[in-house]
């Protein structure tokens, strides 16, 4: 027996609104009876924390508003979202299922079986849909979910639970990237499962399952402004020469020379004072893959003539994954060098000593317009239990004076050297997959969508209490709600179309309108054929085993 996944046109990732289409190709060298194929399309956002111990500060910290804690102190607990879930039953056939069979199963001859299956990939997360989670659990057969035909009525297959999701706190996003890089803590992974369901006791079910990776469309881009957003530092440098030679001292001294001090009152130059800003398009996006859309600009703020220059550079993305799990939230950073120059560059940023205090100058964007972000930086997300945010901070060298290097047999020439932070609190990323015109379209004209559960009626407004009415006129005998009368011959006016249960029930509150509610079936992908997919390894190898803490449940 051999079972195998053939993919249609794999790419590198997939994204929302592509299909996965391909043929589960089953090998059997002897026949066999099978009650049902299944294919899952599935991703799951997995978590995992150690229970901190209340005088340990070095542990994940306890939100708030669960004080108590989950489990006991040092145990490890963990937290499933099922973020994609859909099932397709490849077999039986509609000519397997016409034939009647008391035990459930269909026969297979030896040879080589083909199952083709199709998926399209959605735009938000199922998790976050109660009344579809609680609509799954059990075993489903093929008409539905419940409990399907066989022997002993086991002729179903087995789905997840559904109902363990509505114990979980959720929220309704788009499906977040797929992520590896945090053993043991948290990841993010896309499967494609079969499992082949055999009737009898003694027979175990075959399973198999292949994995791929995700990345996210992005969201409708802010349309531009024109406006940017900074980062500025102001620097003077001290008073005294830029660059003194080391002069040879003697017991006796060398005629000619003067004492420092009478030197220094008249010799000196003024000091150069500049401010350095960092600029990005507001609001702060960037993209995967591609180079930061950073200006630098120089400003003078001193009448000096001397000159400036940046002799070093460094931009560094810094992202923060927040793992959250049954109340417990931790942190952890990671960094990313885009681009790095420290050796070999001096760029002027100071204006020639004719300009006016106050004038700037763009430095040129040599240096980092050629170095894209990392190709294992994932975008922005936001999920039940796991997000991502970042920041940028930038660093550069700046020397009072043209810098010279050491020649051989001398030493070099004292200057001074500082290095300026500059930093962006919070920016975005975007994967750069753009989403379909229709899509976008659709989600801005769309008007509210419906509640996926259907909540408690709306309370009308209540009376003022009987105190507060006769609290001017004193004590009295509280005094029934007046009722307006009805007249059944007169029943109230019916909009076109509504029943008189819908016009006697209150109205409900309706939902804001989500991504997924504004697509269309008919909808194509993102990529048609007429641009490429960009590079992503978020994560290093899809089909490695899980790093999570295994399920004890």
């Amino acid at each position: 027996m051999s079972i195998r996944i053939s993919l249609d046109k794999q790419p590198e990732f997939y994204t929302n609104l592509d299909v996965i289409s391909g043929r589960l190709i089953l090998g059997l060298n002897r026949a066999e009876q099978v009650g049902s194929i299944v294919v899952k399309l599935e991703g799951e956002c997995i978590t995992a924390l150690q229970v901190p111990s209340p005088y340990d500060p070095s542990m994940p910290t306890i939100n708030p508003r669960r004080a108590p804690l989950p489990a006991p102190p040092g145990s490890i607990i963990s937290e499933n979202h099922k973020v994609l879930y859909k099932v397709q039953q490849v077999f039986p056939d509609d000519y397997h299922a016409s034939s009647s069979n008391p035990y459930g199963a269909h026969p297979l001859h030896p040879g080589e079986h083909s199952f083709p299956f199709s998926f399209k990939v959605p735009v938000n997360n199922a998790c976050g849909n109660p009344l579809a989670m609680s609509q799954i659990g059990g075993i489903a057969g093929p008409g539905g979910f419940g409990s399907g035909p066989g022997l002993f009525g086991m002729g179903g297959f087995r789905v997840m639970d559904g109902t363990k999701q509505l114990f979980l706190a959720h929220t309704t996003r788009i499906l977040p990237p797929s992520i590896t890089g945090l053993p043991m803590e948290a990841e993010v992974r896309y499967y494609i499962k079969v499992t082949i369901q055999r009737p009898g006791f003694l027979k175990e079910n075959w399973r198999y399952q292949i994995g791929f990776k995700f990345l996210p469309i992005e969201p409708p881009r802010p349309p531009v402004t024109g406006q940017e957003a900074f980062a500025r530092r102001p620097y003077a440098f001290r008073p005294g020469p830029p660059d003194r030679a080391e002069r040879k001292s003697s017991f006796f001294g060398r005629k000619g020379d003067k004492s420092d001090g009478a030197s220094s009152e008249t010799g000196l130059p003024t000091p150069p004072s500049i401010e350095m800003s960092a600029r990005l398009p507001h609001p702060a996006i960037l993209t995967c893959n591609q180079p930061v859309p950073l200006r630098l600009v120089a400003k003078k703020l001193a009448p000096s003539s001397e000159p400036v220059y940046m002799t070093s550079f460094e931009m560094k993305l810094i992202g923060f994954t927040e793992i959250r799990c049954h109340g417990l939230v931790n942190r952890k950073p990671n960094a990313w060098i885009v681009a790095s120059h420290n050796h070999h560059i001096a760029i002027p940023v100071t204006s020639p000593a004719q300009d006016e205090v106050g004038s700037e100058i763009a430095l040129p964007d040599d240096i980092w317009k050629n170095s894209p972000l990392p190709n294992t930086v994932a975008p922005s997300f936001e999920s039940c239990n796991l997000s991502r945010r970042y920041e940028l901070e930038i660093r550069l060298g700046l020397t009072w004076g043209k810098p010279s290097s050491a020649e051989f047999g001398k030493s070099p020439k004292l200057q001074q050297t500082i290095v300026l932070p500059l930093h962006f609190a919070r920016v975005q990323i975007f994967s750069g997959i753009k989403p379909p015109p229709e899509l976008v379209e659709a989600a801005r004209n769309t008007a509210p969508g419906q509640a996926t559960l259907e909540g408690p009626p709306r309370l009308p407004p209540r009376a003022p209490s009987q105190a507060q009415s006769s609290a001017a006129a004193g004590p009295s005998r509280p005094q029934p709600p007046s009722v307006p009368p009805r007249d059944p011959l007169y029943p109230p006016q019916l909009a076109p179309g509504q029943s008189p249960e819908a016009a006697a029930a209150p109205p409900y509150d309706e939902a804001p309108p989500s991504y997924d509610e504004a697509i269309a079936e008919n909808l194509s992908g993102p990529f048609d054929g007429a641009q490429p997919r960009p590079a992503y390894s978020g994560v290093t190898n899809e089909n490695a085993p899980s790093q999570m803490p295994p399920d004890k449940h």
